[in-house]
């Protein structure tokens, strides 16, 4: 991706201001509290531009679409707070053909997220939201039988657990009752003060993470780089997985949702590292 965003950086122009209002930045539907992601991105609409470029202003950097500089659902100015999420950005909406797929668009998306907060959460709210989801942590339930599926879940989901104690000296456990585990309290405050330590453009990306995956155990294993992208969404999975194992798999159906899900795991994983970066993009990344 980053070969493809050279050109990108290298194309950079001064942006000049619109005499009419730029475009909205991909999605115009608020979802209520409490909600996955926070816009709806619409249909498609036919691609409007020819060139895609950043530039740097007061409040971060901008996305320049020809010459109209990118804005909001809300009509806020598109500024994100590193070089290197606007560059992953304008790669979005560079890599769109005859017609725009805002619904492909994930970064675009949080990052409207980010700017306009709909829901108007602050960040102790984002973080307690963020660890509320152990209480119902996919990795933590389990079931007693079929016997084939409730080993396949200690032998997959144990070493996850096993390593997020170990990583945040805590306790987590797991359960096959339908009330789930006890999590102590002390478990969810270190998850609190972990959390704390992100800025609010990254708790976006993480509570994003977390509703893909119903695991706020998984996310954490993903964002600190101890699983893949594939690894977190097939244990994230594997209920279903078994069960496609044992009855079969509705043509392309299947395959289309693990393909969708992997994108948007690796999308907000992306968010959370591009925003917790340098504002200023190494000359390695641009080069590998």
């Amino acid at each position: 991706m980053w070969c493809g965003c050279r050109r990108l950086l290298q194309s950079r122009s001064p942006p000049a201001w619109l005499s009419r209002p730029p475009p909205a930045a991909g999605g115009s539907s608020p979802v209520r509290p409490g909600g996955g992601r926070a816009y709806a991105p619409p249909a498609e609409r036919k691609r409007f531009y020819q060139n895609v470029s950043i530039s740097q202003g007061e409040g971060g950097f901008e996305i320049n679409l020809d010459h109209r500089k990118l804005k909001t659902p809300q009509a806020k100015l598109f500024t994100v707070p590193s070089e290197a999420l606007a560059i992953a950005v304008a790669t979005e909406w560079d890599s769109q053909k005859d017609t725009i797929k805002f619904y492909t668009m994930h970064l675009t998306t949080l990052c409207n997220t980010a700017l306009d907060n709909p829901t108007q959460r602050n960040k102790m709210q984002l973080i307690r939201a963020a660890v509320k989801f152990l209480e119902t942590d996919t990795v933590c339930y389990r079931v007693e039988e079929p016997a084939a599926l409730a080993e396949l879940q200690k032998n997959e989901w144990d070493p996850i657990v096993a390593w997020a104690e170990k990583r945040y000296n805590v306790a987590i456990g797991s359960s096959t009752s339908i009330l789930g585990p006890n999590i102590p309290a002390s478990t969810k405050e270190t998850f609190v003060s972990h959390l704390a330590s992100y800025n609010m453009w990254a708790l976006q990306g993480i509570e994003y993470v977390i509703t893909q995956l119903k695991s706020l155990i998984l996310s954490m294993g993903l964002i600190d780089r101890h699983i893949t992208v594939e690894k977190a969404v097939l244990l994230s999975r594997l209920e279903e997985e078994y069960q496609i194992q044992r009855w079969g798999s509705v043509e392309w159906a299947h395959d289309y949702d693990l393909c969708e899900l992997r994108a948007r795991a690796a999308a907000g994983t992306l968010f959370v590292h591009l925003c917790s970066e340098s504002s200023t993009v190494k000359h390695k990344l641009l080069q590998d």
